[in-house]
C-alpha cells in the first residue's frame, strides 16, 4: 500500500484518507474515489488529496478483519460485520471468557497493522457483551500478511465462553455468640444476588455452631443434594486446619486449597466431595463488591476446573479494589479523601502571665498575633474558622474585622481551657471530619504547617489525631476526628486535647512541623524572643 498526496487527477480508485468537504458534499474517510467523485472535486476547486492506493496482493481493511476474524475459531462467540477495519465478536450466552493468550500474542506479532484484543482470561461476561475485536490499522494490509495470522489460527481454539451452568447450592454460615441475625441475613440475600447470572438457586441453608464436627455434618448432609456447597464462616481462617478445611476433611473430602494469592479474598478454601466442589468463602464474600471468592466461584458455575496451580496464578491482578467493611484495612484505604477540616482558633484567655496587657494584642509587625495566627487559619486548606473569645472579647473581635471567621463568645472562659475548646468544637458545622485546634499565641505556626497536618489527616481517611512535632516532641495544634467531639464535650477545667488522645486511645500521627510547634508566648521574654511588642493594656 502507498500512502501520501497526489494530484486530484491522480486519485481515481484510490481510498481517500481523511474527511473531506467539498460544496454541499462530505467525502468520508476511507471512500473510494471514482470518476464522478474526482470530476466534482476539481470543479470544487480541489487540487490535491491525501490518499491511499492499495498494491496488487494487498486487502482492503473490511476484507482483511473480516478474513481473519472468520479463521479465529471461538466458542460461543458471535463474528458482526466488518466496517472501518474492525471485525467485534461477542458472547453469545452469559459464561466465563477462555483465551489462549499464546496465540493471541502470536497474531499481533505477525506485524503492527493487524491487531487482536479481547477481555481478560476467565472474565466473567454476559450474553451479548462484546468481548474481543479484530482491527486493521491502515486502509489496506498486504494479503501475505493475512494469512499468515489465518495458518496460526488452524486447529486451535482462540477464545470462547464456557457457559454458566444453574447449580443447586447448599448454604451453610457458622455462629459464635455475639454474632447478629442480621449480618447472617445479609449474607445470604447478597449470595443469592451473586448466584443470580448463572441462574443458581440456593436450596437450604444451614446455620451451626463454629465447630469442625458440626460444619461437617451439615457439607455432608447438604452436599449429597445439591451440586456445590458454601460455607461462610463467623471467623475467618487462621491456619490451614482451622474449622472449615477440617470440615471439608472431616466429611471424607480434600482440601485443594485454602488461602489465595487475591486480595480481597486470601482466606478463601476450595474443596471437593465426590466430585462436588465445597467452597470455604473469604470474609470479602459478604460484600457484593468483586473479590476473589468471585474469580472462584464463576469458574466452578461454568465447569472450568480449579487446581491448587490455578489458584496459585492469580497473583498478577490479584490486588482488587479495596471493600470497605473489612476489619483491618489494607494501605490502599488510606489515600486522601475529601473530609472536610474545620479549624478552632481559642483566642479566649487572659494573658495572666503577662502581669496585664493581653498578649494575642501585641503587634508583630503592623498586625496583632490574633490577627496573623487567624489570617493564616484562613490561608489554609480548612473549610472554616470559628475564632472563640472570651477575656475582651470585643477588642479581639474588632482586631479581626473584615476577616471570614465566625466568633462564638465562652462565658465560662475563666473556668479554663477545657470550656473554650468544647465552645469551639460545638459552633462547627455538622459536615466537618475534624477540627484542628490552633492556640491564638503561638507566631511560629504558618499555613503550610496547617496544611501538612490537614494532608495527614485525610490521607489517614479522616480517622486518626494528628499532632504537630518539633525535634519528636509534641507541641502544638491538635487535629481532632470527629469520632472524639463527644469526649470533648466531657472536659472540665484547664485540661486540653492532649488529654483526650491519652484517655480514649486514640490512633495517632505525629508531623513533624519544625520549631513553631513549641513556640509559644506565655511570658514578656517569650514573646520578645518571638518578634513581638506587647501593648500595655
Amino acid at each position: 500500500m502507498r500512502f501520501g498526496t497526489v494530484s486530484i487527477e491522480q486519485a481515481e480508485g484510490a481510498v481517500l484518507a481523511h474527511s473531506l468537504s467539498a460544496g454541499e458534499r462530505r467525502f468520508r474517510k476511507a471512500h473510494l474515489l471514482n470518476a464522478d467523485d474526482i470530476a466534482f472535486l476539481k470543479a470544487a476547486g480541489i487540487r490535491e488529496v491525501v490518499v491511499a492506493r492499495l498494491d496488487p496482493g494487498d486487502l482492503s481493511e473490511d476484507k482483511a478483519a473480516e478474513r481473519i476474524a472468520r479463521a479465529l475459531l471461538v466458542l460461543n462467540v458471535e463474528v458482526k460485520a466488518a466496517a472501518t477495519g474492525r471485525v467485534n465478536l461477542h458472547a453469545e450466552m452469559a459464561g466465563v471468557f477462555t483465551v489462549d493468550k499464546g496465540l493471541v500474542d502470536a497474531i499481533n506479532a505477525v506485524d503492527p497493522a493487524i491487531t487482536l484484543a479481547t477481555v481478560p482470561d476467565y472474565a466473567e461476561v454476559q450474553a451479548g457483551q462484546m468481548v474481543a475485536t479484530v482491527k486493521i490499522i491502515p486502509f489496506a494490509v498486504a494479503g501475505e500478511l493475512v494469512e499468515q495470522v489465518v495458518a496460526l489460527c488452524a486447529g486451535r481454539e482462540a477464545f470462547g465462553i464456557k457457559p454458566f451452568r444453574a447449580l443447586r447450592v447448599g448454604m451453610i454460615q457458622t455462629v459464635l455468640p455475639g454474632i447478629k441475625d442480621s449480618v447472617l441475613d445479609k449474607t445470604s440475600a447478597i449470595t443469592v444476588e451473586r448466584l443470580a447470572r448463572s441462574q443458581s438457586e440456593i436450596t437450604e441453608e444451614r446455620r451451626t455452631p463454629h465447630e469442625a464436627a458440626p460444619v461437617a455434618d451439615a457439607v455432608e448432609a447438604l452436599v449429597r443434594d445439591n451440586d456445590m456447597v458454601l460455607v461462610f464462616g463467623a471467623s475467618a481462617m487462621c491456619d490451614f486446619e482451622d474449622v472449615i478445611p477440617a470440615a471439608i476433611a472431616k466429611a471424607g473430602g480434600r482440601v485443594i486449597r485454602a488461602g489465595m494469592p487475591v486480595d480481597p479474598g486470601n482466606l478463601l478454601v476450595i474443596g471437593e466431595i465426590g466430585g462436588k466442589p465445597v467452597i470455604g468463602a473469604p470474609g470479602c464474600a459478604r460484600s457484593p463488591k468483586e473479590n476473589g471468592f468471585d474469580w472462584v466461584l464463576d469458574r466452578v458455575i461454568a465447569g472450568l476446573p480449579v487446581s491448587a496451580m490455578d489458584i496459585a496464578g492469580m497473583g498478577v491482578g490479584g490486588l482488587l479494589m479495596e471493600i470497605p467493611t473489612r476489619p483491618q484495612p489494607r494501605e490502599a484505604r488510606e489515600r486522601p479523601v475529601s473530609a472536610k477540616v474545620g479549624i478552632v482558633v481559642l483566642a479566649a484567655g487572659r494573658s495572666s502571665r503577662m502581669g496585664g496587657p493581653n498578649k494575642l494584642m501585641a503587634l508583630f509587625g503592623d498586625r496583632p498575633l490574633i490577627r496573623l495566627t487567624v489570617e493564616r487559619a484562613l490561608a489554609s486548606h480548612a473549610a472554616n474558622t470559628v475564632v472563640v473569645t472570651g477575656h475582651q472579647a470585643e477588642r479581639i473581635e474588632d482586631a479581626l474585622s473584615g476577616l471570614d471567621v465566625k466568633f462564638v463568645r465562652n462565658p465560662d472562659f475563666a473556668t479554663g481551657l477545657a470550656s473554650s475548646l468544647k465552645t469551639g468544637i460545638a459552633a462547627l458545622p455538622p459536615d466537618v471530619a475534624g477540627a484542628l485546634i490552633v492556640l491564638g499565641d503561638m507566631p511560629g505556626i504558618v499555613a503550610a504547617d496547617l496544611d501538612r497536618m490537614i494532608g495527614a489527616f485525610k490521607s489517614g481517611g479522616g480517622r486518626p489525631v494528628v499532632r504537630a512535632t518539633h525535634e519528636g516532641r509534641r507541641g502544638n495544634p491538635v487535629l481532632l476526628p470527629r469520632s472524639l467531639f463527644p469526649a470533648v464535650a466531657s472536659l472540665q477545667g484547664d485540661t486540653g486535647a492532649r488529654h483526650i488522645v491519652e484517655a480514649e486511645g486514640a490512633n495517632a500521627i505525629d508531623v513533624e512541623i519544625g520549631v513553631g510547634a513549641a513556640i509559644d508566648v506565655d511570658t514578656r521574654d517569650a514573646l520578645e524572643s518571638a518578634g513581638g511588642v506587647l501593648q500595655e493594656r
